[in-house]
């Protein structure tokens, strides 16, 4: 057998190793996201992990009994499962959405995207503050009013 043969059936190996341990992990990850788009869905647009660091989704988890005055209280297993794929999937960890973190500072936890100052960048000037009071609109939180592809995570101008 040759250094290469070895280096390939080597290479395949690691590889079907890799794959077999991502197969539980990817699995995982699925059954998070479908529990949180399941019951965070059931009240409103669920919002992309990477608009918030992890501390603020933290901060959202530990309230959800006043989850911006309603009681949002969940299992203790949904609410692990939750908190640990928003964390994960934060603006702030690896490979994630640092433009979102641009311009906050390491000690400010927002509660809302809303309060970002990416958001606010994202909205000055173009938007009116009249129009998140509008009937088509009503709050900076709908952002399907503006938004046709934000339940997917598209942000781009509609």
């Amino acid at each position: 057998m040759t250094f290469r043969s070895m280096a390939i059936r080597g290479g395949s190996a690691s590889l079907a190793v890799l794959l077999a341990l991502a197969g539980p992990a990817a699995a995982a990850v699925d059954s998070a996201q479908a529990v949180t788009a399941k019951e965070c869905g059931a009240c409103h647009m669920v919002f992309p992990a990477d608009m918030l660091p992890a501390r603020s989704w933290t901060a959202i988890m530990a309230g959800l009994s006043d989850h911006f005055g309603e009681n949002a209280a969940l299992d203790p297993a949904a609410a692990m499962q939750i908190g640990g794929y928003l964390t994960t999937h934060a603006a702030d960890a690896s490979g994630m959405n640092k433009h979102a973190l641009r311009g906050l500072a390491a000690n400010m936890t927002p509660l809302r995207i809303t309060d970002t100052p990416a958001w606010i960048r994202a909205h000055k000037g173009e938007v009116s503050p009249a129009a998140f009071t509008s009937p088509k609109v009503k709050s900076k939180s709908n952002c399907v009013a503006c938004h046709a592809e934000a339940a997917r995570g598209v942000f781009g101008d509609d």
